[in-house]
């Protein structure tokens, strides 16, 4: 018993040291940042940089494989703090949010098909592609919102999902999951959105959806900045070009495409104008008039309520007033 007793210690001491040499060998030394990168991170594990987490997200920050802007549920605050202390420079950080690129809802779309089954869009769609016509609508089982681990996508009653945008991080997670890949990510400052995703031909699209865009070609003649172009039966929207005046979308036959800025309001210029004329240049429809140094006017009817003076005015001095725009229908 006691030969026994000893010579299992002696073997637990051998293998202690053994361990303890394999330790100093393989040591890796970890780069004392990571901890501080970590603590900044918001520690979701959510996966929208690309990694598995955030651990795995700071050691690509460290080996600069990636960005913090990459770190978009952070939001401006994290992406801000992490360039301070990385020592880096970021630009604008844009907030976005996922958007959903169908407005057929269980009305304006036409439904072919009853199906009863699990309420997931993936499973729905293998049984006679989900029951509405179009083939590129939102299926409606709210597969995103299951997927959603910040609550912020709820299925409305109408059959599409609705994203509250002070919940939503961009995460990434609802378009993945998405079979009809109809949510994308998109910048939570554009107003005026194409609500659509199909590449069918007009004929067809009217047979199948209220809504759905026929590729008319209206938006593309009456957009002021070239915005708007029509590419495979649908309407797109160059967001570079854009200045949200919202044209295209009082114009659209079909409803298709959004103006989340109604109702608009021309916009006021105040006595705080330093006739910089900033505002009169960045006004695509002429309705800003007025000399250097001086303060300048509005014509209430040009102004179409895009706000981008207001976007631009260094001082301030440009208000939207109360009262609602004429909607703007080409002749």
């Amino acid at each position: 018993m006691v030969t026994a007793v000893i010579s299992l210690t002696g073997l637990g001491l051998v293998a202690a040291y053994g361990l303890s040499l394999a330790s100093k060998k393989f040591h890796v030394d970890v780069d004392p940042r990571l901890e501080v990168i970590e603590g900044i991170l918001p520690g979701l594990n959510c996966g929208a940089c690309g990694y598995a987490g955030c651990a795995g997200f700071a050691i690509g920050l460290l080996e600069g494989e990636t960005e913090p802007t990459d770190c978009a549920p952070g939001g401006e605050v994290v992406i801000s703090q992490l360039a301070e202390f990385l020592g880096l420079e970021v630009g604008d950080v844009v907030k976005k949010i996922a958007f959903l690129t169908c407005g057929g809802n269980n009305e304006k779309a036409v439904m072919e098909a009853e199906y009863d089954g699990v309420q997931d869009c993936r499973a729905a769609i293998l049984v006679g592609g989900g029951g509405k016509a179009c083939r590129y609508s939102c299926v409606g089982y709210g597969t995103c919102e299951a997927v959603c681990p910040f609550d912020a996508i709820v299925m409305r009653p109408d059959g599409l999902p609705i994203v509250y945008a002070d919940k939503c991080t961009a995460c990434n997670k609802c378009v993945v999951a998405c079979p009809r890949d109809v949510l994308v990510l998109e910048p939570l400052s554009h107003e005026v959105r194409v609500r659509c995703y199909s590449a069918d031909a007009g004929k067809r699209v009217r047979k199948v959806c209220q809504v759905g865009c026929t590729g008319c070609g209206i938006c593309e003649k009456v957009c002021p900045v070239e915005a708007v172009t029509v590419d495979n039966n649908l309407a797109l929207i160059n967001p570079d070009k854009c200045v949200e005046c919202g044209i295209c979308a009082a114009n659209c036959p079909q409803d298709t495409i959004t103006d989340d800025m109604l109702p608009r309001a021309p916009v006021f210029i105040t006595d705080d104008c330093n006739g910089c004329t900033i505002c009169a240049k960045v006004c695509p429809y002429d309705a800003i008039e007025g000399t250097a140094k001086e303060l300048h006017l509005v014509d209430p009817e040009r102004c179409t309520g895009c706000q981008l003076c207001v976007k631009r005015c260094n001082v301030n001095a440009i208000v939207v007033t109360g009262e609602e725009l004429p909607v703007a229908v080409a002749k």
